[in-house]
């Protein structure tokens, strides 16, 4: 008896380290960044840092009911919960609230409550059922479109309430897809389509298509193995050209102005200097201020609550989407650092312990948890030091929110619990 009490509550304590550390320096960097003046209640609800308090002691009785349901609890009723996750998001178009142009949450009262950030483990939960059931083959199409479809369904809503931002990390469950299975010509054409829309926008569908032409004819003449027909070639040329001009045609028609502006800027292709100064002004001002405030740093940074462009309110929403550039200017590069390898640890942390699990489900949802986490640290570290275009996403466990923290709570610790039972998975 007293050893299944002991297999009950052994949880992989590394995990939780981790998970106390980020919470912890989060909620550091969110009381530096949205404090005003003296410091008077850390439960002052006027206040960002105080409703985070609130926020973060909710977490800890959210974490002890997730982890005293059963771990076949979640497998049991994952197609259950991702069912009201669908509804929830269907909900937001007649009860929903704008919040900065997206109809992404419910009012409650003074709070809000964003479903998209929910229904990412919801999401995560019914792939990894699907994927996990035993008539369910990833090498066939009919099952590959199966889960691309649930996967496409949330996207989609969350992209019509116009949350762009959320609507990507889906786009994470490819690496799932990936190590259970799918075939490698499926990420070769991925990353493929990528360069190839990248360099449409840089230098021009001519350019790009010439330079198209000339790899595929090099390596039909140079190739060790004649696998591929002419005609076969001749086909991945017809569908570079088909989507050179789709890329084109979606860049000028179906994005909005500032979402062009923002891609525009990333590459460089803006060549009038009047017009580079407005979109400077405009759709840049967030990120010129946060690299600002992240260079100002320096090596040590200038201390808590010593950042003068953190302090003086430079950085708009810079406790949520910016939180990252208040430890650039007062951690520095080593408290910059210092985050990186937390997350880095994190995540390989997760991946370590989906390779040791004995059900395919938990594995698979272990992957699940790792990408998410993945696309959300890189996608929104590297749009606040500009290496990628800026998209509104937060970064787990330390932009300010309710729902974000605890959809990422949800979200590892499910599997945590899943882990916890691998030993009576034989």
């Amino acid at each position: 008896m007293l050893r299944e009490n002991q297999r009950r509550f052994k949880f992989d304590w590394v995990t939780i380290i981790l998970f106390l550390l980020l919470v912890g320096f989060g909620y550091i960097n969110i009381l530096s960044a949205s404090h005003e003046g003296a410091i008077t209640s850390y439960f002052d609800m006027s206040q960002p840092y105080g409703k985070q308090t609130i926020f973060i002691g909710l977490t800890f009785v959210l974490i002890i009911v997730i982890l005293s349901f059963e771990a076949k609890f979640y497998e049991r009723f994952a197609s259950l919960i991702y069912l009201v996750a669908i509804l929830a998001l269907l909900g937001l178009f007649i009860f929903g609230k704008d919040v900065n142009g997206a109809r992404s949450w419910y009012g409650i009262g003074s709070m809000t409550i964003q479903p998209s950030e929910f229904a990412k483990f919801a999401t995560a939960l019914a792939v990894a059922k699907y994927i996990s059931d035993l008539q369910t083959n990833m090498r066939t199409i009919k099952d590959q479109l199966r889960v691309v479809a649930i996967i496409f369904a949330p996207a989609l809503l969350i992209l019509l309430q116009n949350d762009a931002g959320s609507t990507i990390v889906y786009l994470a469950f490819f690496f799932v897809f990936y190590r259970e299975g799918l075939q490698q010509v499926y990420l070769i054409v991925a990353i493929s389509l990528i360069v190839l829309a990248i360099l449409v926008l840089k230098f021009g569908i001519l350019i790009t298509l010439i330079a198209t032409l000339i790899v595929l004819t090099t390596r039909y003449f140079f190739r060790k193995k004649k696998r591929a027909s002419f005609f076969q070639y001749l086909l991945v040329l017809g569908i570079s050209i088909a989507f050179s001009y789709g890329v084109k045609l979606f860049y000028e028609n179906g994005l909005k102005a500032h979402q062009q502006n923002r891609i525009s800027l990333w590459l460089r292709l803006e060549k009038d200097p009047a017009k580079l100064e407005l979109m400077k002004k405009r759709e840049a001002y967030n990120l010129i201020q946060s690299e600002q405030a992240i260079s100002s740093g320096g090596w040590t940074g200038k201390g808590f609550l010593q950042g003068t462009r953190t302090t003086g309110k430079f950085v708009p929403e810079q406790h949520t989407d910016y939180i990252f550039s208040t430890v650039g200017e007062e951690w520095g590069f080593w408290g910059s650092s210092f985050v990186i390898l937390l997350f880095v640890t994190l995540i390989i942390r997760v991946l370590y312990l989906a390779e040791s699990q004995k059900s395919q489900f938990s594995r698979v949802y272990g992957y699940g948890v790792a990408s998410i986490f993945f696309l959300h640290f890189t996608i929104n570290t590297g749009m606040v030091m500009g290496l990628i275009p800026t998209v509104g996403i937060p970064l787990p466990f330390f932009s300010y929110g309710g729902s974000g923290l605890w959809a990422f709570t949800l979200l590892l610790f499910i599997f945590v619990k899943l882990d916890s039972n691998k030993i009576n998975e034989w």
